[in-house]
């Protein structure tokens, strides 16, 4: 799953040179970690949205954890979809 949501990431951000093994699932999405900012987070989520049938609320109290890692994101997906 994580792999899957490292080449979503890629592919949904048009991240040229970045590959799935350059993306450490742990690492911050936003910020220090892989440099992603506001709109790169709604453009994630409608991505998500497409593909995983999971809509994640820009509203929710823990947006910001949700979308903290690609780990954290395959999670919160993963319990959504159950």
């Amino acid at each position: 799953m994580e792999d899957e949501l490292k080449q979503l990431i890629i592919d949904a951000l048009d991240l040229e040179d970045i590959s799935v093994a350059d993306i450490d699932s742990h690492d911050a999405l936003f910020n220090d970690g892989l440099g992603l900012d506001s709109i790169d987070a709604l453009e994630l989520g409608l991505a998500i949205r497409k593909k995983y049938n999971v809509k994640i609320d820009a509203d929710k109290e823990d947006v910001v954890k949700i979308f903290s890692s690609v780990s954290a994101l395959a999670v919160y997906i993963e319990s959504a979809r159950s």
